[in-house]
C-alpha cells in the first residue's frame, strides 16, 4: 500500500511491516505488531489492517501503532475472517475469507452497511482448488472503477455496482 513516497508491505504471520521508498525501493523502516497480517488499505490520515477477525485497526503512518479500532457487525453479529480492503468513497470495503461477498463498512462504527455478493462471478470450472478465492478489491478513484480477483483467479473483473438493495453487481470487463 502506498503513502506519500512510502510503500507499506506487512507480512502474514511475522509480525513485520516493512516501509520502502517507492521510487528506489530502497528499505526505509520496518515495525513489529501483534496478530497476523492480511489486508491494509488507508484513509487520508490512517492505515486501515485487518488480521482475520472482526476488528479492524487503524493505525498511525508514522509508527503503525493502533490508533483506534472497531468491530465489524451485520446488526448485532460480529464478521469475523475480514480480509483484503480497499477504502471506496469514504467506506471501508472488505471481503470475507472463502466467501464471494464483500461487506462494505462505516468507518465510524463498524456497521455493515450492505453486502456486494458476487457469488458466481468466476465459473467452479475456472477454479483451480479450494483455495481459489475471492481475495483481491481495487479502486480507481481518477476513474470511478472497481476491479475484483482471487487467489489463482485467471482473470481481473471490473465490477459495477447496480443496485443498493439488495446489492448485486455486473461484470464490466475481463
Amino acid at each position: 500500500m502506498n503513502w506519500g513516497p512510502n510503500i507499506y508491505e506487512w507480512t502474514w504471520q511475522s509480525h513485520i511491516c516493512f516501509v520502502y521508498d517507492r521510487f528506489s525501493l530502497r528499505p526505509i523502516k520496518q515495525f513489529t505488531y501483534t496478530g497476523e497480517g492480511w489486508g491494509m488499505t488507508r484513509t487520508n490520515k490512517e492505515i486501515i489492517t485487518s488480521d482475520g477477525t472482526a476488528t479492524l485497526r487503524f493505525r498511525d503512518p508514522e509508527t503503525f501503532k493502533e490508533t483506534r479500532h472497531i468491530v465489524v457487525k451485520d446488526g448485532s453479529k460480529p464478521i469475523f475472517q475480514l480480509n483484503e480492503l480497499e477504502y471506496v468513497k469514504g467506506e471501508i470495503y472488505a471481503n470475507i475469507w472463502h466467501s464471494d461477498r464483500i461487506a462494505r463498512i462505516s468507518p465510524q462504527d463498524g456497521h455493515v452497511i450492505s453486502w456486494i455478493d458476487l457469488a458466481g462471478i468466476l465459473p467452479d470450472d475456472q477454479k483451480i482448488d479450494a483455495e481459489s478465492v475471492l481475495n483481491g478489491i481495487a479502486y480507481d478513484a481518477q476513474h470511478d472503477r472497481l476491479f475484483v480477483t482471487g487467489k489463482r483467479w485467471p482473470a481481473i473483473f471490473e465490477i459495477k455496482i447496480v443496485n443498493q438493495t439488495p446489492m448485486t453487481v455486473k461484470p464490466v470487463s475481463r
